[in-house]
């Protein structure tokens, strides 16, 4: 490994979601953390927030940062993609790190671009791994042409710059133990007046990347009328539909509820997969669920390699009897 490798600077924006940090956040300090035990250097971490103190900035030290760096204003209460940017570059002007990385999310992908525009650098977006290779380089990997390959990435430009997806890497445990230094920095204001807060908009169903229990359909399901079916095992047990990206191709359901490459990854507690066969493509979105369950009339389909528990059958006729049971048995308790 080069010298050229060693000793860099990894920086990693937070994000807040109301005063809790995204764990999307932890996430990426974790693999963070693993890179400079490989290449040497420190981790570093900003946190912008209306009133984000000291102790909560402290967390990231507890998941890996060696040095956080504290905008605390009012006026970062207002999301405006502009300020944050602004004051974003300007710390990476001074500070000078090797790699920046945020969250492929609402609040990563508008700010990611802003960002890499004013320091003239590239950006890989949506990245569902990051590794390093034999030259102490990182290699940012993510999925291309529509999910079907995965693209390995070397970017020349510095410093070099990724989104990446929630829920793809791992957290380090919480270590309360660590210590690091907390640098609070004065906020530039140039933008508060631009953007107003009108309302915020509550969600209308619960985040796919979020949810306990995904019950989930393929192109097995013959027509879009059978996610209604799916819909009411889902909430019986309180989750969620997804989908495999068949459905969503052929317009039976929209893409919020795609889950692979291309989709979502997802991690819930318990999966049920129905008429899926489990492409590499959907498998990557899903493979870590705690509980799979496929049901699928192909007893050689490869959703089953992965499946905790395994039904090969009609799903119009397994689920109704699922549905029947979770009913009966709720009725006898109540």
């Amino acid at each position: 490994m080069g010298d050229k490798a060693q000793g860099r600077k990894i920086l990693v924006v937070a994000e807040l979601r109301g005063e809790t940090i995204h764990p999307v956040t932890f996430e990426l300090l974790g693999k963070s953390r693993e890179i400079v035990e490989h290449t040497g250097g420190e981790v570093y971490s900003v946190v912008f927030g209306s009133s984000i103190d000291k102790a909560k900035a402290s967390e990231l030290i507890h998941y890996g940062a060696d040095r956080v760096f504290l905008f605390k204003d009012p006026v970062f209460s207002v999301l405006n993609p502009m300020l944050y940017a602004y004051n974003l570059v300007k710390l990476c002007r001074e500070e000078k790190p090797d790699i920046i990385l945020m969250g492929a999310t609402c609040f990563g992908r508008s700010l990611g671009p802003r960002v890499a525009a004013a320091l003239k650098t590239g950006l890989t977006a949506d990245c569902i791994d990051l590794r390093i290779d034999e030259n102490g380089e990182l290699i940012q990997v993510r999925p291309a042409f529509v999910g079907n390959i995965l693209a390995h990435i070397k970017t020349k430009t510095k410093p070099v710059m990724s989104t990446v997806r929630y829920r793809v890497m791992k957290a380090r445990e919480k270590d309360e133990s660590r210590s690091g230094l907390i640098i609070e920095k004065t906020a530039e204001k140039l933008f508060q007046d631009r953007i107003r807060l009108v309302g915020e908009a509550v969600p209308k169903r619960l985040n796919i990347t979020d949810a306990e229990i995904i019950v989930a359909g393929g192109r097995g399901l013959g027509s879009a009328e059978g996610f209604k079916l799916l819909g009411e095992l889902a909430s019986l047990l309180g989750g969620v539909v997804g989908s495999s990206r068949p459905p969503v191709d052929d317009g039976w359901i929209r893409k919020e509820h795609q889950v692979g490459y291309s989709g979502s990854i997802v991690k819930p507690r318990l999966y049920i997969a129905c008429g899926i066969s489990g492409s590499p493509q959907h498998l990557f979105g899903m493979k870590d669920a705690e509980t799979i369950v496929a049901i699928n009339s192909d007893p050689s389909a490869p959703i089953f390699r992965v499946a905790d528990y395994g039904i090969v059958g009609d799903l119009y006729q397994v689920i109704p009897l699922m549905i029947k049971e979770i009913k009966a048995r709720r009725s006898s308790v109540g």
